[in-house]
């Protein structure tokens, strides 16, 4: 039987391409398929159009490949109108849309949607950054209670990339902590967690594919052998059942649908304290 044929997916933006790249990676989950992906960011003039529509010819050979643009500027779009394969213009239909509806004509400036506008709120996902960066891996216990949630379980379950993620894109401090062998075995909470149940999530994966991300960091170590992983998922979940630790397997789950469900971890923890969640 043949072997599936992997379709390129391009995200093309004038800016740094994180809302193409979201937003497009947010539809394909919708869709079973292999996907090979690459982002062309900073496509703010004619020139750089021509170059990206090359790229994009040069790699679509075999099977038609989709396109997500977020691109302001008419003359640069209209360049791309050269791309081949499924062209989606994320921006294009709802601009029309909002221009319609509010009687005004949008600005079409690039760069908008990262640009820092309010200023409080940059400073709050900076601080948040610095908090997730210091709370990494356990590193440190310091005002952990000032922490929105402490994200635990096994290690190379997804624990640092999603508190980054949380950070950078919400505002949420985020620590994140390693259960260990001692834990496990003990069936206990670290005593530093304690304190902080009503805020821990537990990241588990599958044992297999947990198994293959540690081999590509450990080769043939115990640490990555299946039956290390098959023991630390099963007590993991084990242990966060007994404290009641609300547990998500992020195995087959993107970034994007991982902090998504956190958020609503935390907008449920949040109602319960009577605090205004964070956006």
């Amino acid at each position: 039987m043949a072997e599936p044929v992997t379709r390129p997916v391009f995200f093309i933006s004038d800016g740094t391409g994180i809302t193409a790249e979201t937003l497009g990676n947010s539809l394909l989950t919708q869709f079973a398929g292999r996907y090979s992906k690459h982002r062309y960011p900073f496509v703010s003039d004619v020139t750089e159009a021509h170059k990206v529509i090359e790229r994009v010819s040069r790699d679509a050979t075999e099977i038609d490949p989709i396109v997500f643009l977020t691109v302001m500027d008419d003359s640069v779009r209209q360049s791309l109108d050269a791309l081949p394969g499924i062209v989606i213009d994320l921006v294009q239909g709802g601009l029309g849309t909002l221009e319609t509806a509010l009687g005004q004509k949008a600005t079409r400036r690039h760069g908008q949607a990262h640009g820092i506008s309010d200023a409080e709120t940059y400073r709050d996902r900076m601080a948040a950054v610095e908090f997730a960066l210091e709370h990494d891996d356990g590193q440190s216990l310091r005002v952990l209670g000032l922490s929105d949630v402490i994200l635990v379980g096994p290690s190379r379950c997804g624990k640092t990339p999603t508190s980054m993620y949380l950070a950078i894109h919400h505002g949420i401090r985020a620590a994140n902590y390693p259960l260990l062998d001692e834990e496990f075995e003990a069936q206990q909470l670290p005593e530093s967690l304690v304190a902080h149940t009503d805020k821990l999530f537990c990241l588990v994966s599958s044992p297999m594919h947990l198994h293959q991300v540690r081999e590509e960091r450990r080769p043939g170590s115990p640490y990555a052998s299946l039956d290390q992983c098959r023991f630390e998922i099963s007590a993991a979940k084990r242990l966060c059942a007994a404290h009641s630790i609300p547990t998500l397997d992020t195995s087959t789950r993107s970034i994007e649908e991982i902090a998504t469900v956190l958020l609503g971890f935390l907008h449920r923890l949040n109602s319960r304290s009577n605090h205004v969640p964070k956006q």
